[in-house]
Order: structure tokens, then C-alpha cells, then sequence
């Protein structure tokens, strides 16, 4: 597919027989492309603890009514050994933003740690945020390879509205932390929400056509859904309903695998809750990854970043086509390593 903006925002509105002519190709390019293979990611949800502040998340910094947490190494260490018994093949290091060398030191620690407990055989995923290019490639250094900085939106006037208007919230600054992954080596993943509050389905056509510009490796999106103890939600009597963010979130996943076919797709938790089969009905029509959260049951519901998260793990995939014990590395990484080596 071309990445025309026009019929991009035809596409993202289709409905009836056109929507699922739309849905059956990017099942076709998906097959095609990349495989019927869907991969592993035993998440582990490390830390809820936060510094920023933006206007749409639950564990935001000024949510006095969190349950903060910090998981000890040994539990993550115990969450990674089970994703290594189950096959996994990979898992992703998921947290709140902080940037102390305590907090980088640990995660450091925490990388290499897994590495030795699974001999290699674990891939590792982080997504801690936006950091410094040296904190990037010191977790590099120590065995991460693939690396998930949500931008949210590619709208630079959408993100002023998203998120509190002071220095430590910079649209500017999470791309340069983009490119800085990328300098450092790193599989590099985005992601966007889809039906925020003052968002078109103009700015969603801008998302999928930046994320072709920017030839990203892996991208994670979903539907926004709201929680109370944001700023954002505030405006809940203007957003589409649920069932409208979640048929626009197939779209986007449709649409990214016509215009990226050799990218992996993540089909993620946010989508699980509206649909519990929205999983499965994602990897139908264009994802490839899904990420069963293995972090301990008594902090999942403290990694709230919005309302009514899952916190089982249930899941009906056929056993021959999941990717056990693979790493399950971006097809389009993998080639464009190729080209420059």
C-alpha cells in the first residue's frame, strides 16, 4: 500500500463490506510477510512509579490514590524464569518513567540478570521511556535489543494537549529520544492511542504516515480508554464510544501492516479490555505479537493506566502457530541490518 494520505482516512472510515475487504488483505500481507507465527512477550510491569505527569494516565505522578511499587529483583527474576519455562522466547521490562542512576543502575542489573537465569535464551524488551542516549545504550550494553517509546500522537498540538505544558513534557524531546534509540541500535518501537479526547481521524492517517516515515521497527497501539483520576477525564462526554475505539484500533493495525507488511504489530492488553477476544480478532487481520502480563498478581491492578484493566491472562491461540522459544525479531530490522552489513 501507498502511503496515501487520502485513502488512508477513507480507509480508517470504511464500513460494511469495504472495512472487511480492508481487514482480509492486511490478513494476506500478514501471512504473506511475516508469517502465521504470533510471538511471545511475557510482560513484567516493574515499577508504577512515575515522574511525569501526563493528563491521560492512572499512574501519573500527581495521582495521590496509587498504590506505588517497586517490584525486587528476585520477582522480576522469578516472572522472567517463568516466561522461559512457558517459552516465551522474550520479555519486556515495563515501567513508569524515572531517570536516577539508582533506577538505571537496577535496570541495568535486572537486564543482565535475565540474561544469565535463561542462558541467552531470553530476548529482552524495554519500555522505560524517554532517557538519555547514554542510559539507552548502557541497558544495550548489558543485552536489551528491542525498545518501546510511545510517542501517543504525532501531532505536535494534540501532545501540547495530552500532557502538562512544561519542560519535562516536549513532543520534540520523545522523537529525539526516538532517534537516539536508533542511534544506539536498538529494534524501535512506537505506538499512538486511538480516540483521545481532540483527536481526528486526520491526526490518526499523520500517525500511521509517521510511523512509515520514520521506518520504525515494532509498534504497540491501542484505544484510549479513560480513568478517572486524570485531568482528561474531564471530557469523557466527548469521546467516540468504546466499540468505535476499538474498530478504529483494527483499522490502524490493518492499515500499518498494508503500508509496513515486514513489521511486528503488538495485539495489546488496552484492546482485551473493551472485546475480551479483541486479541485474537487483532491477530486476524494484521498483528503478530501478543504480551501475556506475568506481573505478580498482587501489583497488576497498581499498573492501572486506565480503567477496567484485565488482570487475567486468558487467551486462545492454536499451539501450532505460536513462536515458542523464539525471539521473534522485526522481519524489517532484520533486513535492514542485511542492507547495511
Amino acid at each position: 500500500m501507498k502511503p496515501d494520505r487520502n485513502e488512508i482516512i477513507r480507509l480508517l472510515q470504511s464500513e460494511g463490506a469495504e472495512k472487511e475487504a480492508l481487514f482480509a488483505r492486511a490478513a494476506e500481507v500478514r501471512q504473506a510477510a511475516v508469517g502465521s507465527k504470533t510471538y511471545l512477550r511475557g510482560l513484567i510491569e516493574y515499577s508504577n512509579v512515575c515522574r511525569k505527569n501526563c493528563l491521560y494516565c492512572g499512574i501519573r505522578r500527581d495521582n495521590g490514590s496509587v498504590e506505588r511499587y517497586t517490584l525486587a529483583k528476585t520477582e522480576v527474576l522469578d516472572a522472567a524464569r517463568l516466561a522461559d519455562r512457558y517459552g516465551f522466547g522474550s520479555v519486556v521490562l515495563q515501567a513508569g518513567e524515572l531517570t536516577g542512576e539508582n533506577h538505571i543502575a537496577a535496570v541495568e542489573e535486572l537486564v543482565r540478570s535475565i540474561k544469565e537465569i535463561s542462558e541467552g535464551r531470553l530476548g529482552i524488551t524495554l519500555s522505560l521511556g524517554e532517557q538519555t542516549e547514554e542510559t539507552y545504550r548502557r541497558w544495550f550494553d548489558a543485552d536489551a535489543h528491542r525498545y518501546l517509546l510511545r510517542i501517543e500522537t504525532s501531532s505536535s498540538s494534540l501532545y501540547r494537549k495530552i500532557h502538562p505544558d512544561d519542560p519535562l513534557h516536549s513532543h520534540a524531546a520523545r522523537l529525539e529520544a526516538l532517534r537516539a534509540l536508533r542511534r544506539v541500535g536498538y529494534q524501535t518501537g512506537t505506538g499512538v492511542m486511538i480516540g483521545l479526547p481532540f483527536q481526528t481521524v486526520e491526526d490518526l492517517a499523520d500517525d500511521l504516515l509517521f510511523m512509515h516515515r520514520f521506518d520504525i521497527d515494532m509498534c504497540g497501539m491501542g484505544p484510549y480508554l479513560e480513568h478517572r483520576e486524570t485531568p482528561l477525564y474531564a471530557y469523557r462526554e466527548t469521546l467516540k464510544p468504546t466499540l468505535w475505539r476499538l474498530e478504529t484500533t483494527f483499522k490502524m493495525i490493518a492499515l500499518l501492516r498494508l503500508l509496513m507488511p515486514d513489521i511486528n504489530i503488538a495485539a495489546t492488553t488496552a484492546l482485551q479490555a473493551i472485546d475480551p477476544l479483541a486479541r485474537e480478532k487483532a491477530l486476524g487481520l494484521g498483528a503478530n505479537v501478543v504480551m501475556p502480563n506475568l506481573t505478580p498478581f498482587a501489583c497488576k491492578s497498581c499498573y492501572k493506566l486506565y480503567e477496567n484493566k484485565p488482570v487475567s491472562e486468558e487467551i486462545s491461540l492454536p499451539r501450532s502457530v505460536i513462536g515458542y522459544g523464539e525471539w521473534g525479531d522485526s522481519l524489517r530490522f532484520r533486513r535492514r541490518k542485511g542492507e547495511e552489513g
